[in-house]
């Protein structure tokens, strides 16, 4: 089966209802093996590609995971950027902000950590939780010391998602390709999933209580999920439902989309000069005596 990746991409202006986007899907993959083959062929073009995109330093890639929790983003992130060289790759992720932060405007502790022309960033959560855990809790905005009756308005919400379509407009015409990936995942897998990290001891660090007391927002997470998908998602940096219940089917979804990101960049290797060409040969002549 040939991954097609604009079955999972989320159209401009699209209106989302995830009840109708599949968390599971046949797979791409014939058996255990066949999947290993067709990751490490993604994860081998991936490196080459990034290789060039680091060589031609016109471009940075900026890719964005969400969603619940246990749907599998580290995993992702782990498998797809195996083979990639760790100059060339920052993983950032973001929990609770700082004080210092908090005194900032939402989108400042993510812009410090953008990557530069020539490498990929990752982040693991990102600016999209100020729309996300905060319209679920909006309690937070509090902390956040937003100016009196501001967050009561009406266009609140519309304003944030247009300062985040701004702030990814701004990045894409100065050669930073934003890609947004949201793991679908089923109530019921994350229910199975949940279980896994207490009956295996070697998972438990991973569980808290409050992975249970976030569990009971669902619903609202899957609103406010569905507004932000659909205010966000742009034909410049576009939104990726993956779905998330066949962890290795999501990781070669997520691999083929970034591979095909980098290859519509169509990158090439800087050319020598013939200034530059003469010198190295000089400096060839230099080395041989």
């Amino acid at each position: 089966m040939k991954i097609k990746t604009d079955h999972f991409r989320v159209g401009e202006d699209e209106k989302v209802v995830l009840k109708k986007w599949p968390t599971l899907i046949d797979p791409v993959y014939e058996s255990k093996e066949h999947y290993h083959e067709l990751l490490r062929s993604h994860v081998g073009r991936l490196a080459d590609l990034q290789k060039l995109l680091y060589a031609s330093n016109k471009h940075a890639i900026l890719l964005i995971f969400q969603a619940m929790d246990a749907a599998g983003k580290d995993g992702a992130i782990q498998h797809v950027m195996s083979g990639v060289n760790p100059q060339g790759c920052q993983v950032f992720s973001f929990k609770h902000p700082s004080a210092t932060e908090l005194q900032h405007d939402f989108l400042w502790r993510t812009t410090r950590d953008l990557p530069e022309r020539g490498r990929i960033g990752i982040f693991n959560r990102s600016y999209y939780e100020e729309v996300l855990i905060v319209r679920v809790h909006p309690e937070i905005l509090k902390s956040e010391s937003v100016p009196n009756g501001v967050h009561q308005a009406k266009k609140f919400w519309h304003n944030r998602y247009r300062s985040i379509t701004n702030l990814e407009h701004h990045l894409h015409l100065n050669g930073t390709r934003v890609v947004k990936f949201f793991l679908h995942l089923s109530k019921e897998e994350q229910r199975k999933r949940f279980l896994a990290r207490i009956d295996e001891p070697e998972k438990n660090w991973k569980f808290s209580t409050a992975d249970i007391e976030e569990r009971k927002y669902w619903d609202d997470y899957m609103d406010a999920y569905e507004h932000c998908l659909s205010s966000t998602s742009t034909e410049d940096s576009p939104w990726y439902v993956v779905p998330a219940d066949d962890k290795e089917n999501a990781r070669l979804i997520v691999s083929q989309v970034i591979v095909e990101t980098l290859e519509a960049l169509k990158m090439s290797y800087p050319e020598t000069t013939p200034a530059r060409r003469k010198e190295l040969l000089r400096l060839r002549r230099q080395l041989l005596k």
